[in-house]
């Protein structure tokens, strides 16, 4: 008899229901080799070991990983009980991944994008609504922040289609979407990230202001701050309303001017 792990709310774990959804996600892993985070029950899984070349599945619960394990025989999946944010190993290269198809858990969605930047790769997703709007969200918007920015500046999003809530077990409070993302390959240093968080972090402030505000998070005097803000092309300009290639054009001229103060 078929056992089936109860859903770990501290783990934030809501499962497909519909398979229809899951064949829909699966087209986009056709002849790749794809990297699946939290597959739970499996059902993803199996449709894109249907598909795919091959198909990495990282799973957290090491019950849901012997279920899996027993579950689904097929030769082009490996499956790995891991916390998929501490593999030492890169699992990229290793397993050559194209992609990354996966409903993840609402909980891991930022460090997924984090992670998806830093690897460059493209991915079909499924993620909390209100996370993807703002992701989508346009200069001058309430949704605009942060997220917004890097998403922009990172990737190319195609919104696929809404899943209402009622295609998971349990039944979440939100609905979902599926999106796909396409890496733009445009590099974005770790300091220019920083500084685009930090203007973010006060974007209904001028930019001048926003920089003296962020200034011990830069690690510079007051004096130095407002000489930097002075010097921005932009510094009248609220973060808020900026397009995310104005930002970013910002973000690297104060890391500029900082070192060049040092």
């Amino acid at each position: 008899m078929r056992l089936i792990s109860k859903p770990k709310k501290k783990l934030g774990q809501v499962f497909l229901a519909n398979e229809r959804i899951a064949e829909i996600e699966a087209m986009h892993g056709e002849n790749k080799n794809v990297i699946e985070l939290g597959p739970g029950y499996g059902m993803l899984t199996k449709k894109l070991c249907e598909k795919a070349k091959h198909v990495v599945a990282v799973e957290k619960d090491a019950e849901l990983y012997n279920m899996l394990l027993s579950e689904i025989a097929h030769d082009n999946l490996t499956l790995i009980n891991a916390d998929f944010f501490k593999i030492k190993t890169d699992i990229v290269k290793e397993f050559r991944i194209d992609i990354m198809i996966s409903n993840i858990p609402y909980v891991l969605s930022s460090k997924v994008i984090g992670w998806l930047i830093e690897k460059r790769m493209q991915a079909v997703l499924c993620l909390q609504k209100e996370f993807v709007e703002h992701m989508l969200a346009e200069p001058g918007s309430k949704n605009y922040s942060r997220l917004s920015v890097m998403s922009s500046l990172q990737f190319r999003i195609t919104k696929i289609f809404k899943v209402s809530r009622g295609n998971f077990n349990p039944v979440p409070k939100v609905d979902s979407a599926i999106i796909y993302l396409k890496p733009l390959g445009k590099p974005i240093t770790r300091n220019e990230a920083m500084a685009i968080s930090l203007l973010m972090q006060h974007k209904k402030k001028t930019l001048r202001n926003a920089v003296i505000d962020s200034r011990r998070s830069l690690e510079i005097s007051k004096p130095t701050a407002s000489e930097i803000a002075e010097k921005l092309d932009a510094r009248s300009s609220r973060p808020f309303s900026m397009a995310p290639e104005d930002i970013l054009r910002a973000a690297r001229r104060i890391i500029e001017l900082k070192n060049q103060n040092e």
